[in-house]
């Protein structure tokens, strides 16, 4: 199956960690949402308009927070079945952060297969402003998502 997945991330500041990842797909419900431990240190503002809606996330979501390593290994497992995927993103960090967390080692990566990325720009559209829970990597992936194929039909 070729399917496009909405990313969108969250870290600590310009340049600071990976907070959460999520991949929201073009259909069906199968959603990923990750959350990895806090940095020691936080940006004051990811502090109030990030780490408070962290957990904001629909029932049927695991809480609780992941490692680096294990979510390499969930975004795989998430992405095997689909031959092409294509990771659609409309901010270059977030394409930066996901593959970053892909690198589990040096020389060795989550067992991926090959993937595409698309980098969209959308003058005018602001995840934060069109997302039920703004700053929250699940719910900007899915304003996205719904950004995207309500401009295509």
């Amino acid at each position: 199956m070729d399917m496009r997945y909405f990313l969108d991330t969250e870290f600590n500041g310009f340049g600071g960690e990976l907070i959460s990842l999520a991949l929201v797909p073009e259909q069906g419900d199968e959603e990923l949402y990750l959350v990895l431990p806090l940095p020691e240190t936080l940006h004051p503002w990811v502090e109030r308009h990030v780490v408070p809606y962290l957990d904001t996330i629909p029932a049927g979501f695991p809480g609780g927070r992941t490692t680096r390593i294990s979510a390499a290994a969930e975004i795989a497992y998430y992405l095997q079945g689909d031959s092409n995927p294509m990771i659609v993103a409309d901010w270059p960090d977030d394409i930066g952060y996901f593959c970053h967390l892909l690198v589990t080692e040096p020389g060795d990566m989550a067992p991926v297969g090959s993937l595409q990325f698309e980098l969209l720009r959308n003058p005018g559209f602001s995840t934060a402003r069109n997302s039920k829970v703004p700053h929250n990597a699940l719910h900007d992936a899915r304003a996205l998502r719904d950004f995207v194929l309500g401009w295509e039909a």
